[in-house]
């Protein structure tokens, strides 16, 4: 089991930015693909960005494409989530998660989650 601790989150306005960070433990961090996931009031979790294992491939959902970036360090056990040109729409709590396959945006495929942190952005 990868144990994960998100922090990061806060209130921004529009446009403004945030850096998420999720801290693992507990397992070799660098075998594991990571991803990023949010949960806005009365929806469903949705997947926000995935990273490979070596960093070499990443996906986006088209939400948040251009605006996001996901990146890792291993030597850290730290995966991040860059936040820019935020939006009202960007609202929910986040959630990292690590995933046993190099990469994967499906949240069946991931195994441990981390607690969530709220990001709200007012407009």
């Amino acid at each position: 089991q990868v144990r994960l601790v998100e922090s990061g989150g806060g209130l921004v306005q529009a446009g403004g930015s945030l850096r998420l960070s999720c801290a693992a433990s507990g397992r070799t961090f660098s075998n594991y693909g990571m991803g990023w996931f949010r949960q806005a009031p009365g929806k469903e979790r949705e997947f926000v960005a995935a990273i490979s294992t070596n960093s070499v491939s990443t996906l986006y959902a088209d939400s948040v494409k251009g605006r996001f970036t996901i990146s890792r360090d291993n030597a850290k056990n730290t995966v991040y989530l860059q936040m820019n040109n935020l939006k009202p729409e960007d609202t929910a709590v986040y959630y990292c998660a690590a995933s046993r396959f190099a990469i994967a945006t499906g949240k069946n495929y991931y195994n441990d989650w981390g607690q969530g942190t709220q990001v709200t952005v007012s407009s």
